[in-house]
């Protein structure tokens, strides 16, 4: 266990510092002072001031900040701002400056992705088995045909096909496949099982195969693009309530997801480990960068929200309500993982 902490940290501090980074460079670039650079939080274990800006490790190793001047709730004048502070930045460089951080995110993801996909093999969405009164079977598939796309949406790895049938509600679905060289296409009716919950198009997918030299590029954004689309599509399932509170994880349920992982790869050998443990990177970076899109005050998204207010009406949303309304938004997240973190621990204790 004392491993998959050390590399959880090591994870965990590269998906902070990467999107601290990227709201810090952008900020810096047009000219925004940023007072303080910082991942971790807590008391401060290492500090160096620099020209502007104050440089600092804090003891727990969760979160960070690249922390402009504080909304204060009870002021009500943008003149107590200087030229130089986030708030009298222009409209568009502070939507820059928020967006940076999930944007470097998914950078991290992508370039990450491109070392994935040229190191290890590719899951291509090929039949390759069915189950007993398959639905597939039913609509002409056979196994080894090479699904191209369902319901109008391209696919390129087996887990996107998966994703999609997981949303499956009994509709018939339009299957584009390849069979010996030909493209086809059939009509699928997914079957209902009253033990899952859900509905089935009837196949085991999976064909592994290497993706060659400047493909890598591309299908690194298909690795991404299924990332992102498995995280949108789990927050709309919770939203949904089709989730409960045990699928939802925090700092503890990450680190046992590494521990699960790590200890699945070990008997490969370190590449594997490595290979896994970034694939695993790239889905908590694009996870991450997606969270923080959220429109929830504290967020990112949030505070994109009244940006974009501005772009609308032309004028300012007044300080001291931003300052309110993200006050709220801070507390009601601090309070969401307080609840996630115990539900962490309780879920160990069972």
């Amino acid at each position: 266990m004392l491993v998959s902490i050390i590399i959880f940290f090591i994870i965990f501090g590269v998906l902070v510092f990467s999107h601290e980074f990227g709201h810090f460079i952008i900020a810096k670039s047009g000219g925004i002072r940023v007072n303080e650079f910082f991942i971790g939080f807590g008391p401060t274990i290492w500090k160096k001031q620099g020209k502007e800006t104050l440089y600092s490790i804090k003891l727990l190793p969760f979160g960070g900040a690249c922390a402009f001047e504080t909304l204060d709730p009870i002021a009500d004048e943008k003149q107590e701002y200087d030229e130089r502070s986030f708030i009298n930045a222009p409209v568009w460089r502070r939507i820059a400056t928020l967006f940076a951080g999930p944007f470097a995110n998914f950078i991290i993801a992508y370039l990450l992705a491109v070392i994935l996909v040229s190191f290890s093999a590719w899951d291509f969405p090929v039949i390759a088995r069915m189950t007993d009164d398959s639905a597939a079977a039913e609509a002409g598939l056979l196994v080894g045909d090479k699904f191209i796309s369902v319901d109008g949406e391209k696919v390129y790895m087996a887990g996107e096909v998966t994703l999609i049938s997981q949303f499956a509600k009994g509709s018939p679905m339009d299957i584009v496949y390849e069979r010996d060289g030909e493209i086809r296409q059939t009509t699928l009716i997914p079957k209902y099982s009253d033990e899952d919950k859900r509905y089935y198009m009837g196949i085991y997918l999976g064909s592994y195969g290497r993706i060659e030299g400047p493909q890598a590029l591309k299908y690194a954004w298909y690795e991404v693009r299924y990332y992102f689309k498995t995280t949108y599509r789990s927050l709309a399932l919770l939203v949904q309530g089709k989730l409960s509170k045990d699928d939802v994880s925090g700092p503890v349920g990450m680190v046992k997801m590494v521990d699960d992982t790590y200890e699945e790869a070990k008997p490969y050998g370190i590449s594997a480990v490595i290979l896994t443990m970034m694939s695993l990177t790239v889905l908590l970076s694009v996870n991450l960068g997606v969270m923080n899109l959220l429109p929830i005050p504290g967020l990112d998204g949030g505070k994109l929200i009244f940006q974009f207010i501005e772009v609308i009406t032309g004028k300012p949303v007044p300080v001291e309500k931003q300052g309110f309304v993200t006050l709220i938004g801070v507390i009601a997240l601090l309070g969401l993982t307080i609840f996630v973190l115990f539900n962490d621990i309780s879920k160990f204790m069972r």
